[in-house]
């Protein structure tokens, strides 16, 4: 069950609207490795996990990124607010505001919407734990990448604050790989299901 605090978990307060830094940021939204997505996943994953410290680990992360998918809602939302017509056109904005208008819609940055095929929730402990930790270092460099192409302090601040979450979250699943290697029977390290035989 979760509970809902009415405030961001982070600041936003962004002064200057662009549109095309908006265009950028939409990937952390609905992109293939953003925040709607790592959301899904791990929450998605939890229901399978057999450890209960591991299904926890999922949990608590998985609802931390609906709270990052809400900033990153609030950044591109904040960096449209009261656009002009021209100003639209002039940044290369009119393909997202024809269909959206100023909406926040999940998308990349290409305008792909968001698809769960890029995801995975496969039910076996160590093959979604490497793909959480895959996870977070493509959010990572994804945040990354936007750093390099956005100067204005106010947009930094906040995505600066996700980037680091997604370091935080990278030790957090490793440190949940080696609890969950340390309780696997080490010979039947990578297999699940108790018919399997390794000798055949």
């Amino acid at each position: 069950m979760f509970q809902y605090e009415k405030k961001l978990q982070y600041p936003v307060n962004i002064k200057t609207p662009n549109a095309l830094y908006a265009k950028i940021i939409a990937s952390q939204y609905g992109g293939p490795d953003g925040e709607l997505g790592a959301s899904l996943r791990y929450l998605s994953q939890r229901f399978s996990m057999p450890y209960p410290e591991l299904k926890g680990l999922l949990t608590d992360i998985g609802t931390e990124e609906l709270g990052h998918l809400e900033m990153v809602g609030a950044i591109m939302y904040q960096l449209t607010r009261g656009l002009t017509d021209e100003e639209i056109k002039k940044i290369g904005f009119y393909d997202y505001f024809v269909d959206h208008t100023t909406g926040v819609y999940p998308a990349s940055s290409a305008g792909v919407p968001y698809t769960a095929a890029g995801m995975q929730s496969k039910g076996d402990v160590l093959a979604d734990l490497h793909e959480d930790l895959a996870a977070e270092q493509k959010a990572r460099v994804t945040y990354d990448n936007i750093l390099r192409l956005v100067d204005d302090p106010d947009v930094r601040d906040a995505i600066k604050f996700l980037r680091q979450r997604e370091v935080v979250h990278y030790q957090r699943f490793g440190e949940g790989l080696r609890l969950a290697t340390d309780k696997l029977n080490s010979k039947n390290f990578y297999a699940f299901n108790p018919s399997f035989d390794p000798k055949k």
